[in-house]
């Protein structure tokens, strides 16, 4: 049998041209919103490097400051509440202009970085400088609460929802709440029980409502409440430290309240529809 080798596949300069004319510009030029996500992603890093450079590092090499370390540990925070504002914003955007084929993609990646990675690498670094704490057990919590943020943007991916709301907790309200449980000051274990209930949230049913219009106003007049205490914490301000603990505490209660206000209005929805069909069936 003779085998008889197929002509050879030769490069055609027009056709390439064309793939790079007509599809690869759309697939990978940035709009507006693609660069505010990646001021998101950006945010989450240097997050990262203020807490090993201001934290971790002084108190592994014995020459922590307070002050050093809290300054550090403000700044950290702050960029990752600049990087909830950067992702507020890339969505509004891209609704009011548009998002590049990339939009979606780089979204779900910027918030890993911010909300995933950064906010677990914190409560890592609190674990490890914290006198009462565990390292290993915190070190758990925080691959807990980088699992919990991986499967619930996975599945904000794949599912669809009714508009206007969130299935669990969104990881940016997640994430800000992780690191106020951590700044809160409690017991290991109170700290350790309510970073993981955190965890839970972000990928259990529970409804939260997307941030638009009035709702999305509130939650930046929030962030930039909550940058103006971390600054005064950091640098000491009379009465710092109890601000900064009432804002961390009313952000807890913000993640546990808000789904019970949509549970409420879901159960009042059922009762409504109820009562509307048992009138029409009446004569």
């Amino acid at each position: 049998m003779t085998v008889v080798d197929p002509e050879p596949q030769t490069w055609v300069p027009e056709a390439v041209e064309e793939v790079e004319d007509d599809d690869m510009p759309l697939s990978t030029r940035l709009s507006i919103a693609d660069t505010l996500t990646l001021g998101n992603a950006t945010c989450g890093f240097m997050a990262v490097y203020f807490t090993t450079t201001g934290v971790l590092i002084p108190h592994l090499t014995g020459s922590e400051d307070g002050g050093m370390a809290r300054h550090s540990a403000a700044t950290a925070v702050i960029l990752m509440l600049l990087a909830s504002v950067f992702d507020l914003f890339d969505g509004l955007v891209a609704r009011k202009l548009r998002s590049s084929a990339m939009g979606a993609e780089l979204d779900n990646l910027s918030d890993l970085i911010s909300f995933g990675l950064a906010p677990a690498y914190f409560v890592v670094v609190w674990g490890m400088v914290v006198p009462d704490a565990h390292q290993r057990v915190s070190a758990v919590a925080a691959i807990v609460v980088l699992l919990a943020v991986v499967l619930r943007l996975a599945r904000f991916s794949c599912v669809t929802l009714r508009d206007g709301i969130f299935q669990g907790m969104p990881s940016p309200f997640g994430a800000l709440t992780v690191v106020s449980i951590v700044l809160l000051e409690l017991p290991f274990i109170p700290t350790l029980l309510a970073i993981i209930g955190v965890a839970w949230l972000m990928v259990s049913r529970v409804e939260y409502p997307k941030p638009r219009g009035r709702l999305a106003v509130a939650m930046l007049g929030w962030i930039v409440l909550s940058m103006g205490l971390l600054a005064a914490w950091a640098f000491d301000a009379p009465g710092g430290q109890l601000l900064l603990q009432t804002g961390c505490a009313l952000q807890v209660v913000l993640g546990a309240v808000i789904p019970l206000f949509a549970t409420a209005r879901r159960v009042n929805t059922f009762r409504d529809n109820r009562r509307e069909a048992r009138a029409a069936q009446l004569p």
